[in-house]
């Protein structure tokens, strides 16, 4: 049996995320929620969700000493970053009045624009909220059994700009066209919620827990 480690700075989606894999693990993991540092370096599997505002989410991965954690996790096995999770990654985002990230990922976090129309010429609300296509870039083991074009759900206003266009592994519409997961040897993150996105969702969590890590 593998360990999957639910990385907790303080968020309050952990249980959604952690019941999720539980789901779809069976008896072949042991899924945990963790801040402790030891414990999450040795689980087998890694899994960084979050929800809010980034600067919270740094202040406590440094206060906690997960920053460091998570540098270390990403080097050497499986690691899924969720929504803050993704963004979390980069190294800057505009929000809080621009906070540094973790710089793991070439990259900014930028917020979506107000008071802009669709092509129907209603406005687009902010946050982006509910059901969306996410359109697969590249190849990934983690799409596999998913629908190019699956629907996931989202809830955020930041949406991450990666540098590296080779780090982008599936994009979605929503006033502009932005990255919506991103893949770098054995790191795979998402902007929409896959814990939320029924089928889709759980076809994606299930590919994580038997993902060596690999990149095709």
């Amino acid at each position: 049996m593998t360990s999957v480690a639910v990385l907790d700075y303080g968020t309050s989606n952990l249980r959604s995320v952690a019941k999720a894999l539980e789901y779809v693990a069976g008896d072949s993991h042991r899924i945990f929620i963790s801040d402790r540092p030891e414990q999450i370096l040795a689980a087998d599997r890694i899994v960084f969700p979050g929800q809010g505002a980034i600067g919270q989410c740094m202040a406590s991965l440094k206060k906690k000493g997960l920053d460091e954690v998570i540098r270390t996790a990403i080097r050497n096995k499986p690691f899924l970053g969720i929504c803050l999770g993704l963004q979390s990654l980069m190294e800057e985002s505009d929000e809080d009045g621009g906070t540094p990230c973790l710089g793991i990922l070439p990259g900014r976090v930028i917020r979506f624009l107000d008071n802009i129309r669709d092509s129907r010429g209603d406005t687009c609300k902010i946050p982006h909220m509910g059901w969306n296509q996410v359109e697969q870039q590249k190849d990934h083991p983690l799409w596999q059994g998913i629908e190019d074009g699956a629907r996931f759900y989202f809830v955020h206003s930041y949406y991450v700009q990666p540098v590296a266009g080779s780090a982008i592994a599936a994009s979605t519409d929503y006033v502009t066209r932005f990255t919506s997961a991103a893949a770098r040897d054995n790191l795979f993150a998402t902007q929409f919620h896959p814990e939320k996105s029924q089928r889709a969702g759980l076809t994606l969590l299930k590919n994580f827990l038997a993902w060596d890590g690999m990149s095709p």
